[in-house]
């Protein structure tokens, strides 16, 4: 997005979120040691349900409700200020449009390898599967009107045509993200194509409910330590030590897929199309690379990049501008593909078999969700969780994954910045014919 919504972002964002981080780590430890500690001393004791019922259960869920109250309008704002903004630079209207679809194809392509290396490798698959149908049933009953919106969906041709929404006050009443997510990108680009001030205004109040929205994400996120605290107790008290050889191998596939796409189909991107060395990038982008990854923020690494795409890689400054303030929210590589990931993850964990049309589903919706999701700390939350309900998979599983979740986060990031580096360095060797108009704003 524009600078604007980078100080947005920024502003949203949770004070002391670095702290906060280390509150959720110890949360996470916290919950799943005293989770171990029932499961090993007391297995099956009748306190266990009580505790779960009465206490970690509901206060969970409350987290959880909170997301899916917010999801709806943080994402319908962000995906239709993020393909609006791309207009926002008249000159570069034909850039911002061969970045839409730059997105999209290499958004595409990260999800498929995210998604075929879940399905390979299964890291989710092996857990007590009556404690799994304990669990899913309890995550049924906590997202039990989108998991039943999601059991009476169409199926075949008529679910691809449901995603074009007949009534969008009504897909959003029934947490149809998909048909939500197709009306913002329809809407978004209706705003690129009509510039008048009365659109402006349109767009600065949309703007606005992002804003409001990513505000009121940083106040939930506040919640987190102590709802991945009972996450955790739920998950370890009934999985036990399971629990963290599955985490290990989570790991260990994200990781995977994100190198992949990484040393794989970037330096693809960069020798074929850019026609440049896919060494000599790596090595001019290192300090862009190394910022990403301490700081775990696409935004604080923006300023290094924008330096790096002039002083290093010598791209067109009004191509290099517009491509890398865009790509900070909406060329999102490595947050689609952990999405991805951890949706499949989590559906192998609960044994829950996803149909082709499933994993089709989540794939649309993560590539979508890597232009819209908000850019704060947990801002790809709400979007695993829908998909986790829509998909009859206990949302409270994502508390399975926090806990790792910084360092998944720094790997994702670093992906994020370089792909908008790779992304800035093909758009520019495929746009010679606009390398010379003078930047506009």
């Amino acid at each position: 997005m524009s600078s604007d919504a980078e100080q947005i972002a920024q502003e949203a964002a949770p004070i002391g979120h670095g702290r906060l981080q280390w509150r959720i780590l110890m949360g996470f430890v916290l919950g799943l040691a005293a989770g171990l500690l029932a499961y090993t001393l007391s297995p099956g004791a009748p306190w266990i349900d009580t505790v779960v019922t009465y206490i970690t259960g509901p206060v969970g869920q409350v987290f959880l409700r909170l997301l899916f109250m917010l999801v709806i309008p943080l994402l319908f704002s962000a995906l239709v200020v993020g393909i609006a903004e791309m207009g926002e630079i008249r000159a570069l209207r034909a850039i911002g449009l061969r970045t839409l679809l730059y997105t999209v194809i290499v958004s595409s392509i990260a999800v498929a390898i995210s998604l075929a290396c879940v399905n390979l490798l299964r890291p989710g698959d092996g857990v007590d599967p009556a404690a799994a149908r304990d669990l899913l049933a309890q995550g049924g009953e906590g997202a039990a009107s989108i998991v039943a919106a999601s059991a009476e969906s169409d199926a075949g041709v008529n679910q691809l045509v449901a995603i074009v929404p007949s009534n969008v006050i009504s897909a959003m009443a029934e947490n149809d993200i998909l048909a939500v997510m197709f009306f913002a990108l329809f809407f978004g680009i209706g705003l690129l194509l009509v510039q008048t001030p009365r659109t402006g205004q349109l767009k600065d109040a949309i703007e606005g409910v992002f804003e409001v929205a990513m505000r009121l994400i940083g106040l939930v996120i506040q919640l987190a330590p102590i709802a991945i605290f009972c996450f955790m107790f739920n998950l370890s008290a009934q999985f036990g030590w399971d629990l963290l050889a599955k985490l290990a191998a989570y790991v260990g596939v994200v990781v995977l897929a994100l190198g992949l796409q990484m040393f794989g189909v970037f330096p693809a991107l960069l020798a074929l199309v850019a026609r440049k060395s896919p060494l000599a990038f790596f090595r001019e982008t290192r300090e862009a690379s190394v910022m990403a990854f301490s700081t775990a923020s696409s935004n604080a690494t923006l300023p290094t990049a924008l330096r790096i795409a002039d002083s290093e890689l010598h791209l067109p400054p009004n191509i290099a501008r517009f491509v890398l303030t865009i790509g900070a929210t909406a060329n999102q590589n490595g947050t689609a593909m952990f999405e991805g990931v951890t949706v499949l993850f989590l559906a192998q964990f609960f044994g829950v078999e996803l149909t082709l049309l499933d994993q089709l589903f989540v794939m649309l919706v993560c590539i979508l969700a890597g232009i819209g999701t908000a850019g704060v700390p947990g801002g790809s939350l709400p979007v695993v969780a829908l998909i986790l309900a829509g998909v009859g998979v206990p949302p409270q599983g994502i508390g399975l994954i926090l806990g790792v979740d910084r360092f998944l986060d720094m790997c994702r990031t670093t992906l994020n910045v370089v792909g908008d580096l790779v992304a800035a360095q093909v758009i520019s060797a495929t746009s010679r014919e606009v390398v010379a108009a003078p930047p506009t704003g």
